[in-house]
């Protein structure tokens, strides 16, 4: 494996520059002095960011492109064998990588690396801790799989030894990693694309714990079902976290305010009892109780202060298409969000519920055939949770097989629970029907990972 050197920077040229992760990772060796160049499809506002910090770009992708004969080329999931860069760089030598296991290098290069994982809420997690630290002072080198408003994007480049960054499973990719402190959000049954089963995926994530030192932490939601699966004999700390007393760190008094947002006693065992302060949040729903107590778990271990980890946790106000604000369409409320497996669906319309409105309109689009064929019962039962529903095409992503499955096949097993759901095969038919049907003090909620987001926005015309 080549190894990455901030003490000795070199020419390093990604394939699939402009997607979120590979522009941040290029951005962090730019900052350190590396010679950067990269190949994407198209232009956009993070190949230009890229250019104006002094990186190459072509667009397009050709052997050529690695002419100038960079010491080691990255690479996504999504880059072919047969990829023109990718062959000609194999043919030359040149060592090659993929991008997790650039980002497992660049966690060598720091004191106390931090991986945030799980099956859901991985971006709100790092981000809630990245507001922490950031109020803490500790000057972190941030790479969350979202846009943080705080910082202005997805990467902040900090001077001290901190570096946070999410960590997921899909491929494994997190088992290249080499962190310090990793954290276990929740693990679910997803990504049964690669996956054989829930159990493969449990393996995979025990394989992760096993990663940390013995000198390091594994942060882990003590509410997993039969967690010692994951936990047992390792040779790191173990810190649980949930709503139940048992736990090393957990949350008792939770309330909600008028808009869904928690508030809540945060406890952590000590050697000399227990310690407890108010925690308030600018978030909604239970799920983001839970992603706190990780996040503050963390900062106390780092030693922050009381009073910098509740302004940190208050500071944050969500990242982009997680349970988002996006306007007001007349009277009705206008909510995006990412959920895109059934547990996230069940946690987002849960919210819905303690939000003011009179009718949830649910506006879903699917994303993969794998996982809708895989959960299709699931994804039935937590859509039901919404009043009405309304569906979109499957967003295919990186599948061309359509496995026999569709958005129709969906909307009928909703209807058999009893529940009501309309399908329409664009999105113009659906923002018109819309346009029809929601009234004052509705809640329309467009869903998923794929584009449903640009229904909200077309209605709001923004």
């Amino acid at each position: 494996m080549y190894q990455i050197d901030f003490n000795k920077p070199a020419f390093v040229h990604f394939i699939g520059i402009g997607g979120i992760s590979m522009s941040g990772l290029a951005e962090i060796l730019l900052q350190r002095g590396f010679t950067i160049s990269g190949s994407d499809a198209r232009e956009s506002a993070l190949t230009k960011q890229l250019e104006e910090k002094g990186a190459t770009l072509y667009y397009g992708q050709r052997g050529s492109n690695i002419d100038a004969g960079p010491d080691v080329v990255v690479y996504t999931a999504a880059i072919h064998p047969d990829n023109p860069e990718l062959k000609a760089a194999r043919d030359k030598n040149i060592p090659c990588m993929t991008r997790a296991e650039l980002l497992g290098e660049l966690m060598k290069n720091y004191d106390t690396p931090i991986a945030i994982s799980g099956t859901h809420g991985k971006t709100t997690t790092t981000s809630m801790l990245s507001s922490i630290l950031l109020q803490m002072d500790t000057d972190p080198t941030l790479s969350i799989g979202g846009i943080l408003q705080t910082i202005g994007g997805n990467i902040r480049i900090g001077q001290s030894e901190l570096f946070v960054t999410e960590a997921c499973e899909y491929t494994n990719s997190f088992l290249s990693f080499f962190p310090k402190i990793s954290v276990i959000l929740n693990i679910d049954a997803d990504h049964l694309d690669f996956f054989k089963d829930l159990a493969d995926i449990r393996r995979s994530f025990r394989l992760f714990s096993e990663l940390l030192p013995e000198d390091g932490t594994l942060v882990i939601n003590g509410e997993i079902p039969d967690i010692s699966e994951i936990t047992e004999n390792l040779k790191c700390r173990v810190v649980t976290y949930g709503c139940d007393p048992s736990f090393d760190v957990y949350a008792t008094d939770i309330t909600y305010d008028e808009m869904a947002r928690p508030s809540y006693t945060f406890h952590r065992k000590t050697d000399d009892g227990e310690e407890s302060f108010s925690v308030t949040l600018d978030v909604t729903g239970e799920h983001n109780v839970s992603n706190s107590l990780a996040a503050i778990a963390i900062a106390v271990l780092l030693g922050g202060q009381t009073e910098d980890i509740q302004k940190g946790a208050l500071a944050f106000s969500g990242t982009d298409r997680r349970f988002q604000y996006k306007g007001m369409l007349g009277k009705t409320t206008v909510i995006d969000d990412y959920a895109h497996h059934p547990t996230e669906i069940t946690a987002t319309l849960q919210t819905a519920k303690k939000y003011p409105h009179k009718t949830t309109w649910c506006v879903f689009q699917p994303h993969t055939y794998t996982r809708t064929k895989a959960l299709l019962p699931e994804f039935a039962r937590a859509l039901c949770q919404a009043d009405e529903v309304v569906l979109a095409d499957i967003y295919a992503a990186r599948e061309t097989d359509n496995l026999g499955i569709s958005s129709k096949t969906l909307q009928e097993e909703i209807i058999k629970l009893g529940g009501s759901c309309h399908y329409f095969s664009s999105f113009d038919a659906i923002e018109n029907f819309l346009l029809e049907k929601c009234e004052p003090n509705d809640l329309l909620i467009t869903m998923g990972a794929g584009d449903v987001f640009k229904i909200g926005e077309n209605l709001l015309g923004i």
